[in-house]
């Protein structure tokens, strides 16, 4: 697309922008200010803020945060500056003239290539029909791979000609594909087949089409009376139906096209291909035969010169030309001259295309898959058969006869320069492109494999042990061949493995060192079968491994090499991925020097390049899963049961575990060391003061808990924080000015969270003793006249530099006693270094088989004690945070997804799921956290039947015979109604086979004995499998399940059938015929062979980043959430143009950053670009991650609010009950995230006067609201209120009274009688008791005077738009703010305000009335500012 900025102003970020990492919803650690002479410090932060745990400033793998002020960050962003300016070059505009068009203007920037504005004329109405043609500017040809600023002549106004080629074989190819292609354009059915990376998005459905011209045509607030607003039955609260079709509602378009191709018949490729020699002579290229909506048979010549009807028939050949032959340069044009249906229905087709949203139609980077579909009817097409008898030859289209060389396109892009923004976004887009395209081949060929499509290499032996070479990818089984894995645990680990190594693969990725190459790697689960599809190492085929190998083990660690070169390498990822450089011994008992685990192989390919290979044991040991004799484990961990047998010896730490323990780490060392400091200094004190007592200074310095047990310090150290920043006399000081007689100031270590390319650039600080090492002023929080040591969130940083306040030493650690203090620090926290802090973890402790010198036992030991500290943090630490912030709600999940999500975002890995529910059991306010229980119990029954599933599936067919395959939807949905169904004695119905004949008996008693009659599937009962999934549940996650059927499940845990369908079908790659299913039947059961329609692969992979656009998305959140909106749009922006740049139109990130854009341009009042903005983000959020992900229930919450503000009252209401739709699917009623959406779609029908369907909304908040936020909570105030207000428009004054008595009570209590909100609750209060009293009045009066009363009018109000519009942004988390400057300043001393009372531990939810707020998607400006 040309214009992929969306007319975005340029828009240039300040000089110096501060990037933070923000988790959702996280303060930022520094904030940088605007003038930094008035405020010299936005935020107060003191040591003790950092969370403990590290819990909330947890980032995702790859991203990488730079700290301000450290090392050369100023430069890098000063030169973005300057880059940004550059590629926001200004576009202008061409006219373009196509053959029978009128010339039309188009608009262009001067980096696109030529060929994006063919792309363009391929797209639009009237030029789509057009493929072989050149552009020409005064004659001259155009180059397609020209970028247009490099075109001389070319300047705004230009006309460019589009003129007819002639065509050749692959353009005459091309040509058909993309005719085929717009006969296809509305039809839904490669969304459903999960090809081309096609995918559903039903938004507009629900809007009508385009929401941004809704919005002018009808006219705002007058379509009151004709808004139906009854939601279905099964969307009211307390319904107990959950239909399933309603989650694909038919798209108006799509009944058009339902018969497809309805513009032609047949168009198919003739039997007469390839033109003979003589023909060829005559310029013939291909031939096709098609049949027109009017029966008409007809074959057709593609030539060099267009084509034309011949003469042939389906039995003669003559490939004379018809008369007449209608010769036309496009398919289109000649059709259209012989079949009226074809040309009238051709434009009705390509208008409604037109008319689509882009986002509807363009590709997704990776395949989305949808668990149901409808019954598409087959058509016949030939390029989508020609797509799959081709490519299995390794034919990629467009390139025919050529298969892509995978390694040398991925390493090749890494290559590519990254000085500069242009040259870095340049060379992410080419990662980004590759990866995606890799992604889409590999699981092209796993399918392949499986389907038995694919020759084997070592075809001789068994199946488990093939390997396969496919389009140049090599693809594995996850079976555990020649017992390479048989002390790890045999098969189970050689199913872990390939997901270890892909986490491996992408941590190298991400730090992304030059000269360090790993492989293309994609792990696909298919049809119960796990395929490692890897790209080749040039060479690697020719020669045996031992050969290969120069660096790491082939044998786990009993023959090791090793290589300088890697050293070299692997030493520069050691630090962002915290691996220790270590020895190991030999088979001859060498000593070697390692970098990495034993595992990981070192092999120089053909091409010259260094490639690492097998990193599945890149992270460390998770030792709580891994039982060693002789070792015990901290009492934290014993406690919890572990260490506890796993079914493989591969068990790791998450790469976020290991952040956070680093963080956590890192805070107890600056505590420790202040404490220490501090205390030496009060010792002086006191020996100055009574130089006749002997105070030694080492009775004042507290012993130090032995490194045995660190964590122990926690506790002590919280205590000291307090003391540190109250005491003013005794704090200590931290020097921001390097000493003038220090040798050279130490660099701080600026390390990246996962250190993307910076970790290079960052200086290892050994320190001279008599080095002065600095801080630089954002790591140091100055508090009046006291500095306090703060932590960064990005782990280990500088050693501690110290110097006593008095400056009676000028470089403090030649004082012996403060570099005493930094080694006790580095030695209880386990730092490897003595004189800095820096934790790194030995990958191969308790890896069987390697063996470690005797000269480093010490280190051992510690790295022994470390592994048991990071297993016990895990469980002592990170688990109770999670259970915290869903507790408070910052942790919101809502499916499986989500759940496992918020798990790996603290680094805890999914087998503790049996734990973390425990842990929730035990829980006192274990009725706030139902909601997350329920997920939890749901995700750990489906993943157990997904481990069921898998071996059910493999004991079923083999990939070699390719037997049973028959009978594959007969088991898939037997299975199921084992599951789900409530029919006791779910029997597999054998498919009656559709080939036998009479002759059935004997055909039976010639098939392969032993591959035949495997109906082993079908002796399945239900009370078997959830027999096995109650065992599975207790040896995988040491949970016990109460239950032996769904129907238990149902009633024990309050789980819904239809919730656990969707999570096994997910899981499992099933697609099911999407209808209403009878779960509950007792007579016949729910699920036959016809509903399976699918089985799907499930795909993991690496997913690179955009990085320069990740830090100003980062920016401009750190902006926003200061207060500086204008600001902090304009880098989302910036970023919203970065990251187009980078991953083209469709991505998960830039719907983060479309929903971040919509919230800014409806705070600062442009409700039109809000809706527009946020339309892009919920087709975006359908396409990308799926119809009812919980993201996408989210967005849908957005759009509505910001359609109501439009004045578009029933798409709202449409909207809204789509998302309650959905949530109830994925997630039942009863969570915490139903009360905003009945809060919601109370107001919007309060607005329109639907009373009483608005109080069951609203009173089904508040139930949800006090259930899970506590009766006394503001939220719960507030929906008294909400509710009160719809009470008064009905007129039932006494309980409209009730409900306000209640708010107002919760008010009081909470926020005291002088609140702005206590005192409005209070006013409501009077107003309606004088109501109550007047009605009163009236009634008696009617009494006692009968028909002759006279009745005083009563004033019934009708609420105001602006009123309910009011509510809403007030449940939704915004307030609007007039941008005037004295408004702004006002603001921003509020949010400074608000961060400092945090910091001195009050909550949030005092201040506001959302509890704490996400950054992503609430706003923290709850202000009233008029």
């Amino acid at each position: 697309m040309v214009s992929k900025t969306d007319d975005i102003q340029a828009s240039v970020p300040n000089c110096n922008v501060n990037t933070v990492d923000l988790a959702e919803g996280e303060t930022p650690d520094h904030q940088e200010t605007k003038a930094p002479n008035k405020d010299p410090c936005a935020c107060g932060h003191s040591a003790s803020t950092v969370v403990m745990n590290g819990g909330g400033a947890h980032y995702h793998s790859e991203e990488e945060s730079k700290q301000d002020g450290g090392g050369d960050t100023d430069g890098v962003e000063d030169s973005n500056e300057q880059e940004v300016i550059v590629i926001q070059d200004t576009g202008f505009t061409v006219k373009i003239q196509a053959p029978g068009t009128e010339p039309f203007d188009l608009q262009v920037s001067p980096q696109e290539m030529v060929q994006e504005i063919h792309q363009v004329l391929m797209d639009r109405e009237d030029t789509c029909h057009r493929t072989c043609f050149s552009l020409q500017l005064d004659g001259n040809v155009l180059d397609n791979f020209a970028e247009l600023k490099s075109i001389e002549g070319l300047q705004e106004g230009s006309l460019l000609k589009v003129v007819e080629e002639p065509y050749t074989v692959r353009e005459a190819r091309i040509h058909v594909r993309h005719i085929r292609d717009l006969l296809k354009s509305l039809d839904p059915s490669d969304a459903y087949n999960g090809v081309d990376c096609n995918s559903l998005s039903f938004l507009s459905v629900f809007t009508d089409g385009d929401l941004g011209d809704s919005g002018k045509r009808k006219k705002k607030g007058s379509d009151l009376e004709q808004i139906d607003c009854t939601p279905p039955e099964h969307i009211l609260p307390g319904s107990k139906e959950r239909p399933l079709v309603p989650l694909q509602p038919q798209n108006k378009d799509w009944k058009v096209i339902m018969t497809p191709m309805q513009c032609l018949k047949v168009l198919t490729m003739s039997g007469w291909n390839p033109p003979p020699g003589n023909r060829k002579m005559h310029g013939d290229l291909m031939y096709l035969y098609m049949v027109t909506v009017e029966e008409r048979h007809i074959s057709i010549t593609a030539s060099t010169r267009g084509f034309y009807l011949n003469q042939s028939t389906t039995y003669t050949f003559n490939p004379k030309p018809a008369n007449p032959s209608f010769l036309s340069h496009s398919l289109v044009e000649l059709l259209s001259q012989i079949s009226p249906a074809f040309k009238k229905n051709f434009t009705v087709l390509q208008k409604t295309r037109v008319q689509r949203h882009p986002f509807e139609r363009i590709a997704t980077p990776f395949q989305v898959y949808s668990w149901t579909a409808p019954q598409v009817d087959h058509t016949m097409d030939c390029v989508r058969a020609e797509d799959a008898y081709t490519s299995r030859l390794g034919y990629e289209e467009h390139i025919p006869g050529q298969t892509r060389d995978w390694n040398e396109e991925l390493q090749t892009t890494r290559e590519l320069a990254r000085k500069n923004l242009p040259e870095r976004l340049l060379r992410e887009r080419a990662i980004f492109k590759v990866h995606s395209d890799f992604a889409a081949a590999a699981t092209r060929g796993s399918m392949a494999v499986i389907d038995g499509n694919v020759m084997a290499i070592n075809p001789g032996e068994e199946t488990r042990m093939q390997m396969f070479i496919w389009n140049n990818i090599f693809f594995s089984l996850g079976f555990d061949v020649r017992d390479h894995y048989r002390e790890l645990g045999g098969d189970a680990a050689a199913h872990a493995a390939p997901t270890n190594d892909l986490n491996g693969v992408r941590a190298y990725g991400a730090v992304d060192v030059e000269g360090l190459y790993t492989l293309g790697t994609v792990v696909v689960d298919y049809r119960g079968y796990r395929v490692t599809a890897q790209s080749i190492i040039p060479g690697i085929l020719e020669r045996e491994q031992e050969q290969s190998v120069i660096y790491g083990s082939i044998d786990f660690g009993k023959t090791v090499v090793s290589h300088g070169k890697y050293l070299e390498l692997l030493e520069r990822t050691s630090r962002p991925l915290k691996v220790q450089r270590h020895n190991v011994l030999n088979e001859k008992d060498e000593s070697v020097e390692l970098c990495s685990s034993v595992e990981c192989k070192g092999i120089i390919g053909n091409d010259g390049r260094h490639y690492i290979l097998d990193l599945l044991r890149t992270f460390p040991p998770d030792l709580n899963f891994l039982p060693v004799e002789g070792e015990e484990l901290s009492p934290e961990s014993v406690r919890q049961g572990f260490p506890r047998q796993h079914r493989h010896r591969l068990a790791c730490l998450r790469q976020e575990l290991i952040e956070a323990f680093v963080e956590h780490r890192y805070l107890l060392f600056m505590k420790m060391a202040a404490l220490q400091l501090m205390q030496q200094k009060a010792n002086k004190e006191s020996k100055m003061a009574t130089l006749t007592e002997n105070n030694s200074p080492e009775a004042a310095v507290p012993a130090l808990p032995s490194t045995e047990n660190p964590d122990a310090l926690a506790k002590s150290s919280e205590t000291s924080t307090e003391t540190l920043t109250d005491g003013k006399s005794n704090a200590v000081q931290i020097e921001t000015t390097s000493t003038t007689d220090a040798p050279q100031p130490a660099a701080t270590e600026a390390t990246t969270t996962e250190a993307a390319p910076k970790a290079e650039q960052t200086t290892e600080t050994n320190i001279p003793s008599a080095a002065a090492t600095t801080m630089t002023a954002s790591q140091a929080t100055p508090t009046e006249d006291n500095v306090v040591p703060t932590v960064t969130t990005n782990g280990p940083l500088v050693p501690v530099a110290t110097a006593i306040q008095n400056g009676e030493c000028e470089s403090p650690l030649d004082d012996p006693k403060s570099r005493e203090v930094v080694l006790n620090a580095c030695k209880a926290v386990g730092s490897i270094s003595n004189t800095s802090f820096d934790i790194r973890f030995n990958p191969d402790i308790f890896s069987p088989g390697v063996r470690f010198p005797e000269d480093s036992v010490d280190d051992i030991q510690k790295q022994k004690q470390l592994l048991k500290d990071a297993a016990a943090f895990l469980v002592s630490c990170q688990i109770p945070s999670l259970v915290k912030d869903c507790l408070d709600h910052s942790a919101l999940p809502m499916d499986g997804a989500t759940l496992t999500e918020a798990l790996h975002q603290r680094g805890i890995n999914v087998r503790y799921l049996g734990n973390v529910l425990e842990f929730v059991d035990k829980t006192p306010a274990k009725a706030q956290l139902e909601h997350f229980y329920r997920i939890g119990i749901s995700e750990l029954i489906t993943r157990c039947a997904k481990h069921i599933f898998k071996t059910y599936l493999q004991t079923m067919y083999s990939i070699s015979q390719g037997v049973e395959l028959s009978a594959l939807s007969a088991a898939v949905s037997h299975f199921l109604n084992c599951f789900l169904s409530s029919f006791p004695d779910a029997v597999a119905h054998l498919p009656a086979d559709e080939l036998v004949s009479r002759r059935k008996n004997r055909k039976r008693r010639n098939r392969v004995p032993g591959g035949g009659d495997n109906t082993a599937w079908a002796s399945l009962t239900p009370s078997e499998l959830w027999k096995n999934i109650v065992s599975e549940a207790q040896s995988y996650y040491n949970f016990t399940l109460h239950c032996e059927n769904a129907d238990q499940v149902v009633e024990k845990y309050g789980l819904q059938k239809i919730t656990l369908l969707r999570e096994i079908s997910i899981k499992a790659g099933i697609q099911i015929l999407i209808k209403e299913y009878n779960f509950d039947s007792r007579h016949k059961p729910a699920f036959t062979e016809e509903d399976i329609l699918n089985i799907f692969p499930v795909v993991k992979h690496v997913n690179p980043k955009a990085s320069d656009a990740f830090h100003f998305f980062q920016s401009g959140q750190a902006k926003v959430q200061q207060g500086y909106l204008k600001e902090g749009c304009e880098l989302i922006n910036e970023a919203l143009n970065l990251f187009n740049n980078v991953y083209g139109a469709m991505h998960v990130e830039i719907c983060a950053c479309l929903r971040l854009l919509a919230r800014l341009n409806y705070i600062m009042g442009d409700h039109h670009e809000a809706l527009s903005n946020q339309q892009k983000a919920v087709l975006m959020s359908e396409r990308v991650l799926g119809v009812e992900h919980p993201n996408t229930i989210q967005e849908y919450m957005h759009l509505a609010l910001y359609c109501f503000a439009n004045g578009q009252l029933s798409t709202a209401l449409k909207l809204l009950y789509r998302a309650r739709y959905l949530m109830l699917m994925v997630c039942g009623e009863d969570h915490p995230e139903m009360a905003l959406l009945d809060s919601n779609i109370g107001l919007v029908l309060h607005g329109v006067m639907e009373y009483d369907l608005s109080l069951r909304f609203l009173e089904n908040a508040l139930a949800i609201n006090s259930k899970y936020h506590g009766p006394r909570s503001l939220k719960v105030a507030l929906s008294h209120h909400l509710v009160a207000r719809v009470y008064e428009s009905k007129a039932e004054f006494r309980s409209a009274l009730q409900h306000e008595k209640e708010g107002y009570t919760i008010y009081k209590n909470q926020v005291g009688e002088a609140h702005e909100k206590t005192k409005e609750s209070s006013e409501y209060l009077k107003y309606l008791t004088q109501q109550a009293v007047a009605l009163q009045r009236t009634m008696n009066e009617i009494y006692k005077n009968g028909s002759n009363a006279s009745i005083m009018p009563l004033k019934f109000t009708a609420p105001s738009m602006a009123s309910v519009l009011e509510q809403l942004n007030i449940i939704n988390g915004i307030i609007f703010i007039p941008l005037s400057q004295k408004d702004l300043e006002n603001l921003k001393a509020e949010v400074q305000r608000r961060q400092q009372l945090q910091e001195s531990g009050k909550s949030m939810e005092e201040l506001t009335v959302d509890g704490p707020l996400e950054l992503e998607d609430k706003i923290p400006m709850d202000v009233n500012v008029d």
